[in-house]
């Protein structure tokens, strides 16, 4: 091969990581389990044409047929239940990297709704292509891996609602959130977006917005969090996982969360 094509070689490459290193499902499953470059180039192509969705939007509703999975590449989505009385309450927040219910296929209708918080870029996977992922050992260890991971988070959170504080719940869900972001590289530091309002606060931890709004004031005043411009600091990360009793197993980040 000549120099030239080595110096293309060399170029692509390099473009195929810095590729990689941006797109947020590629490093969440690869934070699992080592992945070939045919899959890494699998899952990046999957990733291509996403649609721009704007906050507020359900991607699905409960009790329609699935269809395919959906993947958050920007963005904040959620999943809900809602009451007959319009209350709604959140089970789960989908974030950079996250996707649907690889299985949802098998199921003739949706359990929960899926819902998007804030704009969000969301491309979305056809059943046969989930088939042909599957088909991939690596990609099917990983994306078990993140099933259970979101099984284990669930647990966490029945927790939260059942047993602490509201503020205690604030605190635990800042730093899931927090390292759940820094895994995937869009945290900086201990700063990261939060485009979260109040009322999606108490649906989340099934208090009223006015409660949540108390809540956080408690949290500013002990000097443990900033909260401005839809960007949330943690200005004592120790003593805030302290307050929530925040232990990361459950995350099953390795490395990554002791980074």
């Amino acid at each position: 091969m000549s120099r030239l094509a080595h110096g293309r070689a060399r170029g692509i490459m390099a473009d195929s990581k810095l590729e990689a290193a941006g797109n947020p499902f590629l490093r969440k499953l690869e934070g699992f389990v080592p992945l070939p470059e045919a899959d890494r180039a699998a899952l990046l192509k999957i990733s291509e044409n996403p649609q721009v969705v704007s906050a507020g939007t359900d991607l699905i509703r409960e009790g329609e047929p699935p269809d395919g999975m959906f993947l958050i590449l920007d963005g904040f989505a959620c999943r809900y239940k809602l009451r007959g009385n319009g209350t709604r309450q959140i089970v789960a927040y989908l974030i950079p990297g996250d996707a649907g219910d690889v299985d949802g296929a098998l199921l003739r209708a949706m359990d929960h709704s899926i819902c998007t918080l804030s704009a969000c870029r969301v491309a979305r996977i056809a059943p046969d292509t989930i088939w042909d992922l599957l088909q991939r050992p690596a990609v099917a260890a990983a994306l078990r891996k993140s099933k259970l991971v979101d099984e284990a988070t669930l647990r966490e959170w029945l927790s939260n609602v059942g047993r602490r504080t509201t503020v205690e719940q604030l605190a635990h869900l800042f730093c899931e959130v927090h390292l759940r972001l820094r895994a995937i590289g869009r945290a900086d530091g201990n700063r990261f977006e939060l485009p979260l309002t109040q009322q999606d606060l108490a649906d989340t931890t099934g208090q009223t917005s006015v409660h949540v709004n108390r809540s956080l004031r408690e949290l500013r005043s002990e000097g443990l969090i900033e909260l401005q411009q839809r960007h949330l600091t943690i200005l004592d990360l120790p003593r805030l996982k302290l307050l929530a009793e925040f232990k990361s197993e459950y995350l099953h980040l390795g490395d990554q969360a002791a980074a």
